[in-house]
């Protein structure tokens, strides 16, 4: 057989095996751009009061979730030997400030063991000097919500009650998330006796 002719064989009978590759690879590209971590995100079918149980900011001074009622209030616990964690606290940090005036304010809670000055230069280390947590180095909040897997994000109601939560890795900057929360917001209005707490 003639060279040029075995490469006009080879090719017709290659063809068709491209075009599924290539459909293949679309099909693939297609399902990535449509999933969305926005998907990990549990909205409940109402809202679960939760019991009052304290934790501590830099000072060592109490706090308790009580002190945001008014607010919709996103809890994020997380620790600095957490990669997915650490990864996704800028994000959380920046949709927060988005959403700072709509009724909304960050709690982060460090569960990390070490000293709290190891865990503030840790986030200096990372270039979130501006970032403040609070801390529960001996996971008293695991009373209320289930700490064995980390990232974890509990959304409360102005009410307090539990709205909302996801055990894993989001990323608070996807369009698809705001938008998640968004819609959460807006079933739970301003309430005029809203508290504002302020981690330090």
């Amino acid at each position: 057989m003639k060279l040029p002719h075995l490469f006009a064989v080879l090719t017709v009978a290659l063809l068709p095996l491209v075009a599924q590759a290539t459909d293949d690879a679309t099909n693939t590209a297609s399902t990535a751009a449509s999933s969305s971590t926005a998907d990990r995100i549990n909205v409940l079918p109402h809202g679960f009061p939760l019991k009052t149980v304290p934790f501590n900011d830099a000072q060592g001074n109490s706090h308790d979730l009580s002190q945001y009622k008014g607010k919709v209030v996103i809890v994020n616990m997380w620790a600095t030997w957490c990669p997915p964690c650490v990864r996704e606290l800028p994000a959380l940090d920046r949709l927060s400030q988005k959403l700072a005036d709509d009724n909304v304010v960050l709690v982060p809670i460090s569960i990390d063991q070490t000293e709290q000055q190891q865990v503030r230069s840790f986030l200096n280390e990372q270039g979130m000097q501006n970032f403040n947590s609070f801390y529960d180095p001996h996971m008293q909040l695991s009373e209320i919500f289930p700490l064995d897997t980390i990232p974890a994000t509990f959304i409360l109601s102005p009410e307090g009650t539990l709205v909302a939560f996801v055990r894993s890795f989001v990323d608070w900057d996807d369009p698809k998330v705001e938008q998640k929360i968004r819609k959460l917001i807006a079933h739970h209005p301003k309430s005029v006796n809203s508290a504002v707490g302020a981690a330090k």
